[in-house]
């Protein structure tokens, strides 16, 4: 069996913003974009498990730019840790206008799954091994950003969130 990278499990989708996408100014409507992310993120960790994955949570979610009416959108995704049935997965979302060939980044965020058995129950996934630079400073965040997950869902006291003691004492 060979070790998994988080290129193995990359995922680019690209989409056109239509008009039945936006809101009222022309916009990429947040919700549009939050689902178009959820599906490519969605892809990522069920190409890493090799299994149905279900959401359970999104977080740190940052819109930076809105993206406008006809720009081509292109969601990157790939896994960044697998804690046993769940992935971690980041999403860096780019936005380009043909006509001018202007590209700019507009969304990023975490999304975290469970990967599912043929009966709907919590599957074991195999962990990945990061290779590049920032590969491995995600990989490594990761725990913390779990931590801060389970903390804030009332699931981890903070008292036993050993990585968020390490930074904040």
């Amino acid at each position: 069996m060979s070790v998994k990278t988080p290129s193995d499990s990359k995922v680019n989708m690209t989409e056109l913003v239509l008009p039945n996408d936006t809101n009222t100014i022309n916009n990429l409507r947040g919700g549009k974009i939050l689902h178009w992310m959820d599906i490519a993120s969605a892809i990522a960790a069920g190409k890493h498990a090799e299994a149905i994955v279900v959401t359970v949570s999104v977080d740190q979610v940052s819109f930076d730019n809105p993206i406008k009416l006809g720009d081509v959108v292109t969601i990157e995704a790939k896994v960044t840790r697998v804690f046993r049935s769940s992935i971690e997965t980041h999403l860096v979302v780019w936005a380009e206008n043909l006509p001018t060939q202007t590209k700019y980044k507009c969304n990023e965020a975490y999304y975290t799954f469970v990967a599912l058995d043929s009966n709907s129950k919590p599957k074991v996934c195999e962990p990945i091994q990061p290779e590049t630079e920032e590969e491995i400073v995600q990989f490594n965040g990761a725990q913390r950003r779990r931590e801060m997950r389970l903390v804030l869902a009332g699931k981890l006291k903070p008292e036993d969130a050993k990585e968020l003691k390490s930074i904040f004492g």
